[in-house]
């Protein structure tokens, strides 16, 4: 059965007064990341925002062990970490993997695509705040083409991201799933379910970003629901090769397609495209209209 937020676990292990930005979608994702862990793991986090929420010793914001590691290593320290566990006889302990779209779109690609083929025993998160925030909102891999930021001359980046799950699930990797902080019970359910997987399980990540994506502190649960509602981003998971829609995404694929919200009207709320054209936004919409419409042909095959 699907969690709701009334039968959520109370314990907090993420701790008030830590130096998270006002409104941050990353800091409500760990927080019921954290929740769905039940203090039973350990963390594994490279140069980024996480490590700013988190801290560095001897203070700390969470709960839980919290291993800060080189950018580009995140994957290769968490293999190593879940073997030590194997070897003393705590793999009762989850190690989670968790770092940003730079840090595992583009610089950590390499080691997550060796801990992938290994099928190596922890849980990688990806939080995509869609751009390098923790440096100044510099372009990245999971950049959304027409998106502006401090690397990319007008009119903004003129490629589509990466689609990260589906190079993981290239890997035959047992576990893959989509999730975005302005829906916590879905993600608390993934993160439960992952737990309990053994091998190497990814979880991407969507965490809007006010002061990246130029939209004011107070929205950032509207605005994650408004790149759902829209199709822009989309719940799903991936069990051993079988294609589920999850949470407000399944809603959706049962709907009317014109239930679907427009674009526009999510992106005109965004600094970030601020200017952009009408080819621009033509182009995006056929982008999010052919990749929904994959999503319902895999959703339909048995």
């Amino acid at each position: 059965m699907a969690t709701s937020i009334l039968n959520m676990p109370e314990r907090e292990d993420l701790l008030p007064g830590n130096r998270a930005c006002a409104g941050c979608g990353l800091a409500i994702a760990l927080r019921h990341i954290l929740k769905a862990l039940d203090g039973n793991a350990l963390f594994v986090v490279p140069a980024s925002c996480l490590t700013v929420l988190g801290g560095m010793y001897p203070i700390s914001s969470v709960r839980v062990p919290w291993m800060n590691v080189v950018f580009p290593g995140t994957a290769a320290a968490a293999a190593g970490l879940a073997a030590g566990l194997r070897a003393t006889g705590r793999s009762h302990l989850t190690v989670v993997a968790m770092a940003g779209d730079g840090g595992t779109c583009d610089i950590g690609l390499q080691g997550l695509s060796g801990a992938a083929e290994r099928n190596d025993n922890f849980l990688y998160i990806c939080y995509d705040n869609e751009a390098y925030m923790n440096t100044g909102t510099q372009r990245s891999g999971a950049t959304p083409f027409g998106a502006q930021t401090a690397t990319t001359p007008a009119p903004g980046k003129r490629q589509f991201p990466k689609d990260m799950p589906r190079i993981m699930e290239a890997h035959g990797i047992p576990y893959i799933a989509t999730a975005c902080s302005a829906y916590p019970t879905d993600l608390y359910d993934k993160v439960r379910k992952a737990r309990g997987i053994s091998g190497l399980r990814y979880i991407h990540l969507c965490t809007p970003c006010p002061p990246g994506w130029s939209f004011p502190a107070k929205n950032t649960i509207a605005m994650g629901r408004a790149a759902v509602e829209t199709g822009a981003i989309v719940l799903y998971e991936i069990e051993n090769g079988r294609f589920l829609f999850t949470g407000k995404s399944l809603a959706m694929a049962n709907a009317d397609p014109a239930a679907r919200k427009s674009l526009a009207e999510y992106f005109s709320a965004q600094g970030r495209y601020k200017g952009m054209d009408a080819a621009t936004l033509e182009q995006l919409q056929g982008w999010v209209d052919g990749r929904w419409q994959t999503y319902l042909k895999r959703a339909s095959t048995p």
